[in-house]
């Protein structure tokens, strides 16, 4: 029993647990910045939203996303940081929508999925990555219609911040197409969610046959349930964005075949050995035999 048990040990640190990316739509284009941040004193919220595909049913249990801290923040000024996961409308949704938004199509649910939180759900890191400016900016611009078309607020630079997320329950999601929603909650000033390219371009995740790379969308809680495309409903002039993220599972990488023979080696010898051992000390005296 000793040596099966030894045996299992021995297998299980041969075995490595690896962090495999499932989806990236790659870093940083520099073309915009997304208001993406939970509620608060004086503040309402803010969810940018970007669509991955799952082909097969996925445990999720990892995240990264590069965003925008005001100039001179740092992570020490992060009070919060949520990822979210939505379905695509109808789902999770009231149907018919409110029609306060020029469309609903492909467009997030009404109510997230499935939500972890800093605190309880989640760790992260946020690693500085130096100065960093976008063309636009959305912030406040997020009316509904009609005023939907504001244009963007802007310029913006800041601190470029890439962020590890580690889900401590993971997502474990069916095969389908869903939304991916950051947040990150500052002491002072908002974070933005960077965009990456439209269309994904190598080395990102290319979406499968048969299936559209979505635009971002974006809301407010004055919006809700509504969601606004970031790109053809806010700013327009043809432009369209991704937000800048990947997703991660993880897998237990089966040890080479010769590592299996070390291993199996390496108990037979501990094997013999205590055999001997054992061995020894039968022809040994006992103390009642000695004079």
């Amino acid at each position: 029993m000793k040596a099966l048990a030894l045996m299992a040990l021995l297998l299980a640190s041969a075995a490595q647990a690896q962090q495999t990316v499932v989806f990236s739509t790659n870093a940083p284009d520099g073309r915009l910045g997304m208001a993406s941040r939970p509620g608060g004193a004086g503040i309402s919220a803010r969810e940018a939203a970007d669509d991955f595909v799952l082909q097969e049913a996925t445990a999720i249990t990892g995240a990264s996303f590069y965003g925008l801290l005001p100039t001179g923040a740092s992570a020490l000024d992060i009070t919060q940081v949520s990822v979210e996961i939505y379905r695509i409308f109808p789902l999770d949704s009231s149907d018919p929508p409110s029609g306060n938004v020029p469309t609903r199509l492909n467009s997030p649910s009404d109510v997230a999925f499935d939500t972890r939180t800093s605190g309880s759900g989640l760790t992260w890191s946020a690693t500085s990555l130096g100065g960093f400016s976008v063309t636009n900016s959305v912030v406040d611009g997020i009316h509904p219609s009609p005023n939907n078309m504001t244009g963007g607020d802007g310029f913006a630079t800041g601190n470029q911040f890439l962020f590890a997320v580690d889900l401590l329950t993971p997502f474990v999601l069916p095969a389908n197409h869903y939304f991916f929603v950051p947040q990150v909650g500052l002491s002072n000033g908002t974070f933005l969610w960077l965009s990456a390219q439209r269309p994904i371009v190598s080395p990102g995740t290319p979406f499968p046959p048969m299936t559209t790379d979505l635009q971002a969308w974006i809301r407010s809680a004055e919006l809700e349930p509504d969601w606004l495309r970031v790109g053809t409903d806010i700013i327009g002039g043809g432009q369209t964005f991704n937000g800048a993220f990947s997703l991660s599972t993880t897998v237990i990488a089966t040890p080479e075949p010769t590592t299996l023979v070390l291993v199996a080696s390496g108990l037979l010898l501990i094997v013999v050995a205590a055999r001997r051992i054992g061995w020894s000390a039968r022809d040994l005296p006992r103390r009642s035999d000695v004079q």
